[in-house]
C-alpha cells in the first residue's frame, strides 16, 4: 500500500523517508488545511532527501476560489516546481457555489505538464460531489485526495468506496483525514491501494507563554481572506504626510 505523508517541514520530511513511507505532499501551516511551501524549504528537501515530493499549491486560506492574480501564482509556483524537478502537484479552485472551477483547474493541469496532478480536498467542499468526480475525470486528472467529505476519511468511507468503484481506474482515490494506526486497516481491506496521513505529533516549544499572541482567530474562520486595502492605506499615509 502506497504512503503518502503529508510533511510540513524539512523534519516531516526526512521521518517519512527515514520510516519508509512512499512519498510525500510538502506543504507548510496545517492549521488551515495546509499552504504552499517555501521554495527554500522545498530545495532542501530535494537537494538533502531522495522521496519523491508532491507540493501543494494554495496560497492562501479562506476558500478555493481564486481571483485571475493569484490564479497567476499558483501556475508561476508550478512552473517553479517544474524547473525544480518535482514529482507532483496538489491544487484545485472551486467556484463560489462549491463546483469544480473546470477553467481554473484546467489551467493548473496543463501547467503542471508531466508531474502528477492530485485534485486535494477541495473536493470536500463539493455541493455534488458524484458530479464534481465526473468532472476531474474529464478533466484528467492522475488522484483525487478526499475525506469523502466528512470529518475524518473513516467516516466518509462509503462515498470514497463509492467514487473508487466509479473510477474505473481512470483516477487514484486516496482517503486522506484522520488516519492513524488504528484505523488504517479499515482503508487497506476496503480496497484502497494508498492513504495520505501526517502522523503529526504536537510539541510545545516554548519555555513560556508569551505576553503578546499572535494568533488571530478572525483569520481561522472558513470563507475570510484579507487583503490590504488601497483606501485604509491612502488615509494613514495622508496624515502621517501632511
Amino acid at each position: 500500500m502506497i504512503l503518502e505523508i503529508c510533511a510540513n517541514s524539512f523534519e516531516s520530511a526526512k521521518a517519512a523517508q527515514d520510516a519508509g513511507a512512499d512519498r510525500i505532499e510538502l506543504c507548510t501551516e496545517l492549521s488551515v488545511g495546509g499552504l504552499t511551501p517555501s521554495f527554500g524549504l522545498l530545495e532542501k528537501v530535494l537537494t538533502e532527501l531522495t522521496i519523491p515530493v508532491h507540493v501543494l499549491i494554495r496560497p492562501r486560506s479562506g476558500n478555493f476560489t481564486y481571483t485571475e492574480t493569484e490564479l497567476d501564482v499558483m501556475l508561476r509556483d508550478i512552473e517553479t516546481c517544474k524547473e525544480f524537478g518535482c514529482d507532483g502537484i496538489v491544487s484545485g479552485a472551486l467556484t463560489q457555489e462549491h463546483a469544480i472551477d473546470t477553467i481554473a483547474t484546467k489551467e493548473l493541469i496543463a501547467a503542471t505538464a508531466t508531474m502528477e496532478f492530485t485534485f486535494h480536498r477541495a473536493f470536500d467542499w463539493c455541493a455534488e460531489p458524484i458530479l464534481a468526480f465526473k468532472q476531474l475525470q474529464h478533466l484528467g486528472i492522475t488522484r483525487l485526495l478526499s475525506s469523502g467529505q466528512q470529518t475524518t476519511a473513516l467516516k466518509g468511507i462509503s462515498l470514497l468506496q463509492k467514487l473508487l468503484n466509479d473510477s474505473d481506474q481512470t483516477i487514484q482515490i486516496m482517503p486522506g483525514g484522520g488516519i492513524t494506526a488504528a484505523n488504517c486497516l479499515s482503508f487497506k481491506e476496503a480496497g484502497f491501494k494508498m492513504i495520505h496521513f501526517s502522523a503529526a505529533k504536537k510539541t510545545q516549544t516554548l519555555i513560556s507563554q508569551p505576553k503578546v499572541g499572535m494568533h488571530n482567530p478572525n483569520y481561522f474562520i472558513e470563507g475570510i481572506v484579507s487583503a490590504s486595502n488601497i483606501d485604509d492605506i491612502k488615509k494613514i499615509a495622508e496624515k502621517l504626510n501632511n
